[in-house]
């Protein structure tokens, strides 16, 4: 695809008018404002069928055109993405809430474009085993069929990429199904992504939850590739037994971070605010309870307080915000009701809990909440918005014991002006990807999944075109 031929829409109307359906279809509401952002087609089970059967059909002619001509499609599909940018961005933010700047809407359409990039550069060439006088042995990945992708409403277009980026690359067609509460970014992805690549190599069905629970009891289906919650996740295990789906699920975190008493509050308070607060808390990888030494806890807190301040929330259209409202309803009711139990146990509110009722909009203060005991809900359980408890600790030992008691493990984090000291207490880190001096950090090259109740499998780099592959090996 050469620069004269990509297509670009230059406005979120225009994408809205290639993906709403004629007639009926569900409205989709901003959650800042309450106001309809347009409405989402209501796929049934049979247009799933439709989808699946597509998506077979296509696959062998997929594959069949090899990875070079593939590494091109998805490059083409970058340069796509690239060109609608800002149409993206505006309708991601409309209807998943987030604002245009910081960390938010630009940010994930921007990683869309670089994670095709990065995908499509990996080098996945047939590994040598054995090689002697005994014979020789090769491990080769071939493409699974039809990847079946659901996704969630926090990084509905980013996630997305995550899934079908890969799943494309080894040689698999997919069928991907939004989350029912941002299916107009994805669908709009989708068509721009589909600019670049033949028909029916990548389809969405946009549905309720029975299309979801077709989609991972279905027997055409190859893999399921799933971002969602823990509960959902095990649904999704049970369902897919009887057809012995290959699975990866990347599921709930309540990532821990722990603060050693040689770091510098002050200089670590800007990364260590974002990585609780990016998204407005609404990530799975973000840090959701804070271990701090109590030789420097009350200096940590400040130094939170002080930059939570200088943090605009507000309408994601407005180009002075960098957090916005929680995405629904049901989810500004999990944080209000996690942060009530805390201020009834007694801790201490810093900033925050107290949301505006008279606000339209599903939008919960940034929170911090100090001097809470490790075992208070607000702590235990994943509260995936802008809450942030504080445990203050004595002791390593006892700092690692309270991040390791939880049954999930996605992430983790380790803060301290001495890397070799971090790296040792990383190490007893039961999580999938402990960062040091940073948390959530990303990045396509490097394997990424959970431990425990995280989920299994891998995503990005090599590491994760292999889990989109079926290995086989060739002796001789």
């Amino acid at each position: 695809m050469s620069t004269d031929t990509i297509k670009t829409f230059a406005t979120a109307d225009d994408l809205l008018a290639l993906i709403q359906p004629s007639s009926g279809g569900r409205v989709i509401n901003d959650p800042a404002t309450g106001e309809k952002v347009g409405r989402a087609p209501e796929h049934s089970v049979g247009d799933l069928n439709s989808a699946i059967e597509a998506a077979r059909a296509a696959q062998e002619g997929w594959a069949a055109l090899g990875h070079e001509a593939r590494i091109v499609a998805l490059n083409n599909a970058a340069d796509a993405v690239e060109a609608s940018a800002e149409a993206l961005a505006v309708l991601l933010s409309r209807e998943q809430g987030k604002p245009l700047n910081g960390p938010n809407a630009r940010f994930e359409v921007g990683a869309c474009a670089a994670w095709l990039r990065a995908t499509a550069s990996f080098e996945l060439e047939p590994e040598v085993l054995v090689d002697d006088e005994g014979g020789r042995a090769e491990l080769h990945y071939r493409p699974l069929g039809v990847v079946g992708a659901i996704g969630p409403w926090n990084w509905p277009m980013m996630i997305s990429v995550w899934q079908l980026a890969p799943a494309l690359r080894m040689g698999n067609t997919v069928v991907l199904k939004p989350s029912e509460y941002t299916p107009l970014s994805v669908l709009a992805l989708v068509h721009v992504i589909n600019t670049a690549l033949p028909e029916n190599a990548l389809q969405v069905v946009s549905g309720g939850r029975d299309v979801g629970e077709a989609m991972t009891a279905h027997e055409q289906i190859d893999k399921i590739m799933f971002t969602g919650s823990t509960s959902t996740g095990k649904a999704i295990i049970r369902s897919s037994a009887d057809t012995v789906k290959r699975i990866t699920l990347e599921l709930g975190g309540n990532d821990a971070g722990i603060v050693l008493p040689d770091a510098d509050p002050k200089a670590m308070a800007q990364d260590l605010f974002w990585g609780a607060f990016i998204n407005t808390g609404q990530t799975c990888a973000a840090l959701k309870r804070l271990y701090v030494h109590e030789d420097i806890y009350d200096s940590v807190c400040e130094a939170l307080v002080e930059v939570a301040g200088q943090m605009p929330m507000g309408v994601g259209l407005d180009e002075n915000n960098v957090l916005g409202p929680l995405q629904n309803e049901a989810q500004f009711n999990i944080v209000s009701s996690l942060v009530q139990e805390a201020k009834d146990s007694g801790a201490r509110v810093l900033v925050g809990g107290n949301p505006d009722a008279e606000q339209p909009g599903f939008f919960y203060p940034t929170t911090l909440v100090a001097d809470i005991d490790n075992a208070n809900p607000l702590v235990t359980q994943e509260q995936f918005g802008p809450a942030l408890p504080i445990i203050k600790y004595s002791t390593i030992d006892e700092a690692i014991e309270m991040a390791n008691g939880l049954d999930v493990g996605l992430g983790a984090s380790v803060w301290s002006s001495d890397k070799a000291q971090a790296r040792e207490v990383a190490a007893r880190i039961e999580a999938g990807t402990v960062w040091i001096n940073k948390h959530g950090a990303v990045d396509p090259r490097v394997p990424f999944g959970g431990t425990k109740q995280s989920g299994y499998g891998l995503e990005f780099g090599v590491e994760g075109l292999k889990h989109l592959g079926q290995p086989q090996v060739i002796s001789y």
